[in-house]
């Protein structure tokens, strides 16, 4: 029955596609899908979105680091960390020590004490790619206007509500600006 179903959706699908195209009807291609550096890449773009907790590394990880090793009897730090019990649990204690942990999407690259180091050397910063100018010396003929004004026929008294988009709605869509800004939906002519 399972096989019979499969066969359908396959069915439906080629015919769909020959409808759709008007193509001729051919035998099944595999389906090419993204790529690993692809999906790395769009994860990269989105990162300061991310949900991480920010991390600013003590002066001494490196030591702090190196004694949770030697505690766990891995004694140098090129030794790799082959056994995962072992991985797991050194990672773990480390976590305890510094209260910052490693992402699963990260823990692949962890191979040796080292890189264990490395990655508790590396601070994390959260902050929002805008949020971060405010922290910048903008040159002085660069302004940035964080709290920005929206138009609202209702309250702006400037041209006595007259505005240059007379068609345009102003549409407030974020969940985080709702109760800050309110909306305006432009009375139209036509339907």
């Amino acid at each position: 029955m399972a096989a019979y179903l499969r066969k359908g959706q396959n069915l439906v699908g080629t015919l769909h596609k020959c409808y759709a195209t008007g193509a001729r009807v051919k035998k099944s291609e595999p389906v090419k899908g993204k790529t690993l550096a692809a999906v790395g890449e769009s994860i990269a773009a989105k990162g300061f979105l991310r949900p991480h907790k920010p991390y600013a590394p003590p002066s001494n990880v490196a030591e702090r680091v190196r004694s949770v090793a030697v505690s766990l009897q891995l004694t140098s730090d090129n030794r790799r960390l082959d056994n995962l019990s072992e991985k797991f649990a050194f990672l773990s204690a480390c976590f305890q020590e510094l209260q910052h942990g490693v992402p699963n999407s990260q823990a692949h690259e962890l191979i040796t004490v080292a890189d264990v180091i490395a990655f508790y050397q590396t601070p994390v910063d959260t902050t929002s790619p805008l949020d971060a100018l405010k922290r910048t010396d903008l040159p002085e003929n660069l302004h940035i206007q964080y709290e920005y004004l929206r138009f609202n026929p209702d309250t702006d008294t400037k041209f006595n509500g007259k505005t240059a988009f007379p068609k345009s709605s102003t549409l407030v869509t974020g969940l985080k600006y709702r109760g800050k800004y309110q909306g305006h939906e432009a009375k139209r002519s036509w339907p």
